[in-house]
């Protein structure tokens, strides 16, 4: 299994050098069977990224570019009358071809193309003229959006971020990233070499054997004291919700089942807990912190479980 996630991270570093740390997180929510939103500036791979993991994990791939005049209909799909059948015929949107859809730009769609995301990413289907419609499997939304003061953004609703498992961001490579890119950019893509090593019916496989892996009352329990003291912190207005609890949950599963065990640690909670919680905490107006020093705030606060200690958290070897 280990040798089959590293072989996926290879592929993908073909064409994304120095972020193995984001792609590992990726990989893990994708495990997770969770949504990532990738906030960072343009042009630093998001979008090389997401095709390149489509390819090693042998995945259909399809991007969207997000923009004020995009409908509902165009990414769900719409009903068009037959003349010759005399009925209404659904005709599928860019939600039913994909397994990794790419959503560019997410904070430039209308709100009501933004609630019609919602559906899909919570529900895993769409629902047209009352009929509704299942997505492929598996099915992962990389949406990436640019700061808010850029031209046509605006901050994402509460309700939209909640749905994202992570948040993550790529940020700029450093000098030895970006020199080995230029290099490998002089006369081809190195797209073209990114092979699949990883078949959809094993990462399937993957993805059940991960809702298997155990969380003990002790992990439930470091996970709800977390969660209930982010809403009693003097500095946030609306803390982790009960969605938050349970996404939390999951990619502790599946960091855990990516470092080859069974089951979950603390410190498999405390390696993903920034990530799945920091779109998450609102702050009050008049605080000076920020949401990631408000969880690591916490995480020095509230006891963590001893049984298991502290375990290889995130990281695959």
């Amino acid at each position: 299994m280990r040798t089959q996630l590293d072989n996926v991270l290879r592929e993908v570093e073909k064409v994304i050098v120095g972020k193995r740390d984001v792609i590992e997180k990726i990989l893990i929510a994708l495990l997770a069977e969770g949504h990532v939103l990738l906030d960072d500036v343009p042009g630093v791979g998001k979008t090389t990224l997401a095709v390149a993991l489509s390819r090693a994990v042998g995945l259909a791939f399809r991007r969207i570019q997000f923009t004020p005049d995009v409908l509902p209909s165009d990414i769900t799909g719409f009903s068009m009358y037959d003349k010759a059948s005399g009925e209404f015929i659904y005709r599928p949107g860019v939600l039913h071809q994909a397994n990794i859809l790419l959503g560019d730009e997410i904070n430039r769609a209308s709100s009501k193309t933004q609630s019609a995301l919602l559906e899909a990413m919570e529900e895993r289907q769409v629902t047209v003229d009352g009929n509704t419609y299942p997505l492929a499997s598996p099915f992962l939304v990389i949406a990436t959006e640019n700061s808010v003061g850029t031209a046509g953004t605006q901050f994402l609703p509460y309700a939209q971020m909640d749905r994202f498992l992570v948040r993550l961001s790529l940020g700029y490579p450093d000098h030895q990233a970006q020199m080995a890119m230029l290099r490998d950019r002089q006369d081809r893509n190195p797209l073209d070499d990114v092979s699949c090593v990883l078949e959809k019916e094993e990462l399937l496989s993957m993805q059940r054997a991960v809702r298997s892996v155990t969380a003990k009352d002790a992990v439930l329990d470091y996970i709800t004291r977390l969660t209930m003291a982010s809403r009693t912190h003097e500095a946030v207005r609306v803390g982790i919700s009960p969605r938050g609890a349970l996404f939390i949950d999951r990619m502790a599963k599946a960091a855990a089942y990516a470092d080859g065990r069974d089951y979950v640690t603390g410190a498999d909670v405390q390696a993903v807990f920034r990530d799945v919680c920091a779109h998450r905490v609102l702050l009050k107006e008049d605080s000076v912190t920020t949401a990631e020093q408000v969880l690591d705030d916490l995480l020095k606060k509230v006891a963590s479980p001893d049984r298991h200690g502290f375990g290889a958290g995130l990281k695959m070897k």
